[in-house]
């Protein structure tokens, strides 16, 4: 009896593509799917079949014309820049939800915990990663600390010898960005050993360097820094490229740059990639590199830029250990159930299914919570700020970046005290250091956040981790820090009288939890920081994270004071 043939959905692209002629390595193969294959670095699509050995390498891909299967077949995506940390998941519990959106591996830099725990926090991750079929990448951290202990107090430093022996390591694929890019301008003997710690071993170098331009730009980029994920306009990226660097397209949970940059992948297909950078964990569980991939087909480009945007690029430019649907590859791939990318049927690792639709997210069981946690409780009189402090600039916040701006403002005052102006949206922006009980509190006024009622906090705050915390009245703001410093770790709100937090017991920073119930939690203290705290930014507890990042401009808050990140240096010493 004959079987009816179904119609395949993708005949254009099949015919366009179509080659007669097989693939083959031999023909002992174990295992094998159908279905519409991409062949990124060839540029081409041909309707056929991958087969794969007993060992997970490819070993024939077969044009099939009569193939019934509607699935597309592409290699996994990457993620080429991501703080894994960002996503407050362990590495064995970041796994899954990357998996389920075809993600299949990822350039990692373990940045976060490093400037909590120093080289133990770089090992931490890599030997949690282990639990995860997901290839986690990891850099060695090039800036730990991202300053210097007159600037700000970090929990660990990581010097040139230490990146020398980091280098060394397997697991360590590149030196991870480069954010002080002073330093390598002005040729810092110190950051000049990193650089070329990486160099004598062959890793890429990474880049960060947010508004850098003409000569400038191609100085940093002439000692060996091939990449940038910081660029917010069209015009800084292109300048970039003409310097030799490769763009990645960022969307992350604060700094959204896809709609500045995204017709890179029109233009330059070959020299950009994708990455979210810092992720938080409701957002890791409703889109990856996936949703992305689906905004830019949305913008009318092409499958196979996409593709090689999201898949091929960074498997080149770093090394990556992925297979890109070659003979001789690894048996890496997604099987999609269309060419929109829709969504993930299957995730195949080493030809293995790692994950189908419909599998769970948890099933990993819990990991040893590393810390360094050391902070005193504050009280109310440790947040009071003094008249005199009036004529200080105030830090403007500006949604859905890590940038901010810097305002003058007349403040309210009282008693010869300076007062929250919750009618102006002006509140106080508080950083505690973790690491020494009997350091005194740091405090600012903050505009834009919009929060009218309560505060909230995190020890999530970049880079040093200290806590930070932004409220509309002093009890709340000691509420909700000494809640955090209760928890040795932890985000949390106060408002109404009541306080929540999410617990972070691994370095202040994550939760051994599942991806499932971590989402669920944040999702849960962000919707009470927009709804009944008033807050008005998309991403409230992200946004709140890198109002402590000393080297992204404008102003920024140190548990050592207000700092000006044009003439790196503090507007007031405290």
């Amino acid at each position: 009896m004959k079987t009816a043939k179904r119609r395949f959905a993708f005949p254009g692209l099949f015919r366009r593509h179509f080659s007669p002629m097989p693939v083959t390595l031999s023909s002992m193969t174990h295992r094998s799917r159908i279905g519409l294959l991409a062949d990124v670095t060839n540029g081409r699509f041909f309707r056929g079949q991958v087969s794969w050995d007993a060992s997970g390498i490819i070993t024939a891909l077969e044009e099939t014309p009569e193939s019934i299967s509607d699935v597309l077949i592409t290699p996994p995506l990457v993620n080429a820049h991501v703080h894994v940390e960002s996503s407050m998941l362990v590495p064995s519990r970041f796994g899954p939800p990357c998996l389920a959106c075809g993600v299949g591996a990822t350039v990692s830099d373990p940045h976060e915990i490093a400037n909590v725990l120093g080289v133990a926090g770089v090992e931490f991750m890599i030997e949690n990663a282990k639990l995860t079929p997901l290839r986690i990448h990891f850099g060695a951290p090039s800036c730990v600390p991202a300053t210097n202990a007159t600037f700000e107090t970090a929990g660990a430093e990581i010097d040139a010898q230490a990146i020398d022996r980091l280098m060394q390591k397997p697991e360590i694929h590149y030196l991870a960005e480069v954010m002080n890019f002073p330093g390598v301008l002005a040729g810092d003997p110190g950051l000049m050993a990193k650089i070329d710690s990486a160099k004598r071993v062959g890793k890429r170098i990474d880049g960060h360097a947010p508004g850098l331009r003409g000569e400038d730009a191609r100085r940093y980029a002439a000692n060996g820094i091939t990449t940038d994920h910081e660029c917010f306009t069209l015009e800084e990226a292109l300048d970039k490229l003409e310097c030799g660097m490769k763009i990645l397209i960022r969307e992350g949970s604060a700094a959204k740059n896809f709609e500045a940059l995204w017709s890179i992948v029109n233009s330059h297909p070959n020299l950009a990639m994708l990455c979210s950078d810092d992720l938080h964990p409701d957002e890791i569980l409703s889109g990856n590199i996936d949703a992305l991939c689906r905004r830019l087909l949305a913008k009318g480009c092409k499958l196979l830029d996409v593709l090689r945007a999201a898949c091929a690029n960074p498997v080149i430019h770093y090394g990556l250990d992925l297979g890109l649907l070659r003979v001789g590859d690894k048996a890496d791939f997604v099987v999609w159930s269309d060419d929109k990318l829709s969504g993930a049927l299957e995730t195949v690792l080493a030809g293995e299914a790692v994950w189908r639709k419909g599998d769970s997210l948890d099933g990993v069981p819990p990991c040893s919570t590393p810390n360094r946690f050391n902070a005193a409780p504050i009280s109310l009189s440790a947040l009071r700020v003094s008249a005199k402090r009036l004529g200080e600039p105030i830090i403007e916040v500006v949604d859905q970046q890590i940038v901010t701006k810097r305002m003058n403002a007349e403040l309210l005052t009282q008693g010869g005290e300076v007062l929250c102006d919750r009618e102006r949206d002006i509140v106080k922006l508080v950083v505690v250091n973790r690491y020494d009980p009997n350091a005194e509190p740091s405090v600012c006024f903050v505009k834009n956040t919009g929060i009218k009622r309560g505060a909230i906090s995190s020890s999530v705050a970049h880079d040093s981790h200290n806590v930070i915390a932004c409220g509309a009245d002093d009890a709340s703001l000691v509420a909700v820090i000494n809640a955090t410093i209760a928890a040795t770790g932890a985000i949390g709100c106060v408002v109404n009288n009541r306080t929540e937090v999410l617990s972070l017991p691994v370095a202040g920073l994550m939760s051994d939890q599942s991806a499932t119930k971590v989402g669920e939690l944040y999702r849960k203290l962000s919707d009470t920081a927009k709804k009944e705290c008033g807050s008005t930014l998309t991403a409230p507890y992200m946004t709140l994270s890198f109002l402590a990042l000393l080297v992204i401009p404008k102003l920024k808050l140190s548990d050592k004071g207000l700092f000006d990140v044009a003439k790196f240096g503090f507007v007031s010493n405290r």
